[in-house]
């Protein structure tokens, strides 16, 4: 099992995830952060610093967020490694919640 980001992140990218991880598999886009399936530990450590709660165990997630499993492994395989806590998007408080985000993935 892993952790997956989902939806509710894009748009904000939290990054307090980032700081807890104990083997930096979070990866950064433009607009969303991804795990590393293959570099997650399930420490569980990152799920509860979410500040938009868009991080959840692989089988766990909410129904309609099962292409994260996918979305996470592809572009964890392409995004750079995040290590630290970097500003929220400066509307993230905005977009937290929000559904349909999906197609503002910015790849």
């Amino acid at each position: 099992m892993t952790f997956v980001v989902t939806e509710n992140c894009i748009k904000c990218k939290f990054t307090d995830c980032v700081d807890v991880c104990p083997v930096d598999c979070f990866h950064e886009g433009p607009n969303f952060l991804v795990i590393d399936p293959d570099e997650c530990i399930d420490c569980t450590l990152c799920e509860p610093e979410c500040p938009a709660g868009a991080i959840f165990a692989e089988d766990e997630l909410p129904e309609g967020q099962e292409e994260f499993i996918e979305i996470n492994a592809e572009l964890a395989q392409v995004w750079p490694v995040i290590t630290e806590v970097k500003p929220a998007a400066d509307d993230a408080e905005e977009w937290d919640g929000k559904t349909g985000k999906l197609e503002l993935l910015e790849r």
